[in-house]
């Protein structure tokens, strides 16, 4: 049963089941709590599973007119349900988007993570490298024109198609999706225009990740789009202490389409840190 919590003034939707120490899921875009329903019940098992959709996701009533949306509001939100929940520190699992939010809370609010398992995760600020920096901002242009065209002209549903098609450099993909995921995808379609709009997330340096002192996986995909590569690369030399986890053959939505195998890595990272702290 999903729960609310208030947060920030606005109402947080989420869904927790198990007990033991918290781990709690951060969600990308076109998503929300239930991105993570393939995770949910090998989670629980062991730990206290927390999924929750990030503010302006999902299917609950805007509090505004989405002016807030932002990485920035979101990492707020994120402090301030760990707070609410009275779950801190977290292990603290974020999938693309939600990778970003992740680390903007590990670095300004330290005290709120046990450890971060990030799947690609895009935070960009750090990349310094030009070669990178230009391959970069072609391959994201080339991965989201399709879905911004789409949304300019009012289509926000084909957007959602064309998004996931781009950012797995694979048309088919959302056809390839159950019923149920689609629905899931369809009805978050609706933060496209405000993701589009939205400012950079706040810009964190290198130094700044590299004070970052909990465990941390970083995770990429083997067959993934360089827009991910780089980011998960960088990220990974900038905490250096990290460990990086290519995945052979996986993709930018490995979490949904190999969720067994996502969540056996997952699982490992975090009993390696139950029995070592590391």
């Amino acid at each position: 049963m999903n729960k609310f919590l208030s947060v920030n003034s606005v109402n947080i939707t989420y869904w927790e089941q198990g007990q033991g120490e918290p781990v709690l899921f951060v969600h990308g875009a076109v998503g929300d709590h239930r991105s993570w329903e393939l995770q949910r019940h090998s989670i629980a098992e062991p730990y206290r599973y927390i999924a929750f959709s990030q503010r302006y996701f999902g299917t609950e009533p805007w509090p505004d007119n989405g002016s807030e949306f932002s990485a920035a509001t979101h990492s707020a939100d994120l402090a301030a349900l760990i707070r609410g929940l009275g779950v801190g520190p977290v292990h603290l699992v974020g999938w693309s988007y939600g990778g970003a939010v992740a680390l903007l809370l590990a670095v300004h609010h330290p005290e709120l993570i046990r450890s971060l398992f990030l799947f690609e995760p895009t935070l960009g600020s750090a990349v310094s490298d030009p070669a990178d920096a230009a391959l970069l901002a072609q391959d994201r242009k080339e991965m989201f024109a399709p879905a911004a065209a789409a949304v300019k002209a009012g289509d926000t549903a084909a957007a959602v198609k064309l998004l996931i098609d781009g950012v797995t450099d694979r048309v088919g993909t959302f056809d390839d999706f159950g019923p149920e995921m689609r629905a899931v995808l369809i009805e978050n379609a609706h933060i496209l225009p405000l993701m589009f709009a939205a400012a950079p997330p706040p810009p964190i340096s290198c130094a700044q990740l590299a004070e970052i002192k909990v465990p941390v996986a970083i995770v990429v995909g083997e067959c993934t789009r360089p827009f991910y590569r780089i980011l998960a690369d960088t990220t990974h030399r900038c905490i250096a202490a990290s460990r990086l986890v290519i995945v052979p053959q996986a993709r930018h939505l490995w979490p949904s389409q190999k969720p067994s195998s996502f969540n056996e890595e997952l699982l490992g990272f975090l009993r390696n840190i139950d029995l070592h702290g590391q």
